[in-house]
């Protein structure tokens, strides 16, 4: 029998980056490793301080290095990140649940090496940050979120203290925080305790009587818990400064960040959140990247600061919406084996962005536009938490096409949409009655 001649071609994997370094981030240590022909000492150890990030930078200019990989763990990658850049190298930071080590016994030595030899091979991507100009904007915005969780606790301890006190306040008036709410809290604290003195001071929107408002005022008005209250007052009353201080700062980066002149044009009259900052954030986002994204239903302009402080407004790093809606962690998963879709579920991704477009998304509940019947839709075909993310998926595409062709948004409302949903289930309908060797006959001509 002749023996067959099988000419089999295996191209190994080639180097792509011969001059790349890994850095082994850690809160006290650095643990660096560079090509091994370029020292004796490969794989070095630096510390943390400043001078020895220092050291580690000219130890690498040394060993003629020009793109850094390093595994991001928590904020301590950031000074090395920023020397780094300064320094004229390409830094990739890369995602740790990413990079999969080999088996065997881990270390932090062996870490950086394998880690060296995966950004040799051009196996690493960068993780997204967005540029220079843009990060002082995130870390404001992110500072200012801070803040209001922080002053949204000192408002938990204020009725947690009227509990205690067993004023029942919150029983009747729905927002403690409120014109009313903060007029009787704020008498307490100065020394009122007749109950109709403070329900006098309701205003005329309250839904509750005076008699339910001075039933619930009246408490034991024990010292300890009216001195819980007095602290926690002060406390979110500070927060409220510090958030003043903040939105001056945020009006300031923006005005370095305007790349477009005019105003946007006028659109849906909408309320002003509680916690939106008190300038003409609209206009300054619009001069920032020369569309409004307030159009977007759903999107307000707290929304829209959360997107473009997390991104920026030039979103060319992303090839496409695809792109854009994978790093957000908003698009369906792709775990396809053997042919079979295992799952579609989405990745876990704490995305600041995504998270905004997601309680943009579920305030479309009940709006009267094309989004909102898309979401109703969603909600009749799926449990709540993926229409969510469904509706947040095709808010990302919008924002996305607005930011990339600079096109404006137009609602083509309720309606148009549910007739156009109408017309592709009727068309898919024939398109299968065709298949079968039948035809679809409205039932008008029937009759």
């Amino acid at each position: 029998m002749a023996q067959r001649n099988r000419s089999v071609s295996r191209a190994g994997l080639s180097i792509t980056h011969p001059n790349a370094a890994a850095v082994d981030i850690g809160s006290s240590a650095h643990m660096v490793a560079v090509p091994p022909d370029r020292d004796a000492e490969p794989v070095r150890e630096f510390g943390s301080f400043t001078v020895d990030l220092i050291r580690l930078a000219d130890w690498l200019q040394e060993c003629e290095v020009d793109i850094v990989a390093m595994e991001s763990t928590g904020v301590y990658w950031i000074p090395l990140f920023e020397l780094l850049e300064s320094r004229g190298f390409k830094v990739l930071l890369v995602n740790a649940r990413n990079v999969k080590n080999v088996s065997g016994r881990k270390s932090d030595v062996l870490d950086c090496q394998w880690l060296q030899q995966l950004m040799s091979y051009g196996l690493l991507r960068g993780a997204f940050r967005p540029p220079d100009e843009v990060c002082p904007l995130r870390a404001l915005t992110r500072q200012r979120a801070m803040l209001l969780r922080t002053q949204a606790r000192h408002v938990q301890h204020m009725q947690k203290a009227l509990e205690q006190m067993n004023i029942k306040l919150a029983h009747v008036i729905s927002d403690l925080v409120g014109e009313t709410g903060q007029k009787i809290v704020r008498a307490i604290v100065a020394g009122e305790r007749d109950p109709q003195v403070l329900a006098g001071m309701k205003n005329t929107r309250i839904h509750a009587s005076t008699d339910e408002i001075v039933k619930s005022l009246q408490g034991n008005w024990r010292d300890e818990h009216l001195f819980a209250l007095t602290q926690a007052l002060e406390a979110f009353d500070f927060c409220g400064t510090q958030l003043a201080s903040c939105d001056t700062k945020i009006q300031a980066q923006l005005l370095i960040l305007q790349t477009h002149q005019g105003e946007p044009a006028k659109g849906k009259k909408r309320a002003r959140t509680r916690n939106a900052p008190k300038f003409e954030l609209r206009t300054m986002l619009y001069q920032m990247c020369g569309v409004d994204l307030t159009r977007i239903d759903g999107v307000d302009v707290s929304t829209a600061l959360i997107v473009l402080s997390e991104t920026g407004a030039d979103l060319s790093r992303f090839p496409s919406d695809k792109h854009y809606t994978s790093w957000l962690g908003v698009c369906p998963g792709t775990r396809i084996t053997g042919g079979k879709v295992m799952s579609g579920k989405t990745k876990r991704c704490a995305n600041r962005a995504a998270q905004a477009l997601r309680m943009a998304a579920a305030a479309l509940r009940t709006s009267q536009s094309a989004l909102g019947a898309y979401f109703r839709r969603m909600c009749s075909r799926m449990d709540k938490a993926k229409a969510i993310t469904a509706a947040a998926h095709k808010l990302a595409r919008l924002i996305y096409a607005m930011l990339t062709k600079g096109q404006q948004y137009t609602d083509e409302g309720q309606d148009r949409y549910e007739e156009r949903h109408r017309d592709r289930v009727i068309n898919n309908l024939k398109r299968r009655a065709q298949q079968m060797g039948m035809t679809l006959v409205p039932a008008e001509q029937t009759a």
